[in-house]
């Protein structure tokens, strides 16, 4: 599976991230609000914002996601993990944007293109979110992600953090809302 191809949609472009990117991302990114629920809460910060960026570019599956009219910047998403075994699973996560996109549909338009193109690939889609974001985990829900009994444990700055580990299989891509 090709972790970053260009996706289009209506509205978006989403593309392979690029070093160019870095600032206009940032520029996003340095708003705390955007972080007010994510476990890692502190990504507004210039220096972890730069250890996140960097390893969207190192990844292999890292996105920019742009107004398709404009070309503005509107966010960022990934591929991440993926494993070829047993019909294929990959996860898609690391999202976040504006939030003048916020209630206006960009995430499940750009989310209903990346499962669209995983399917072709995939058996499996899975997504790992902090089990107090609920503003993702309703997200999540909405375009028919279900939460698994799994989560992962992990620490941050000396405190605990659990990731919820939501799915979405083939199956019922094609019969959720976003088909």
């Amino acid at each position: 599976m090709d972790r970053q191809p260009t996706l289009e949609t209506e509205r978006l472009v989403i593309r392979p991230i690029a070093e160019e990117d870095r600032e206009p991302l940032y520029a996003i990114a340095s708003d705390p609000a955007v972080w007010e629920q994510h476990p890692i809460h502190d990504r507004w910060r210039r220096e972890v914002f730069d250890a996140f960026f960097d390893e969207a570019l190192a990844c292999g599956g890292g996105f920019a996601v742009t107004d398709k009219e404009s070309g503005a910047i509107l966010g960022s998403t990934r591929f991440d993990k993926y494993d070829p075994d047993e019909g294929g699973v990959v996860e898609i996560g690391w999202t976040f944007l504006s939030p003048r996109c916020w209630g206006k549909g960009i995430n499940p338009e750009m989310k209903r293109a990346m499962l669209a193109y995983a399917f072709e690939n995939v058996a499996l889609v899975e997504f790992r979110v902090g089990d107090t974001n609920y503003r993702s985990r309703n997200a999540l829900e909405a375009i028919g992600a279900v939460r698994s009994d799994r989560y992962e444990l992990e620490k941050y700055q000396g405190k605990r953090v659990v990731h919820l580990v939501y799915e979405i299989p083939r199956e019922s891509f094609a019969e959720g809302p976003l088909a």
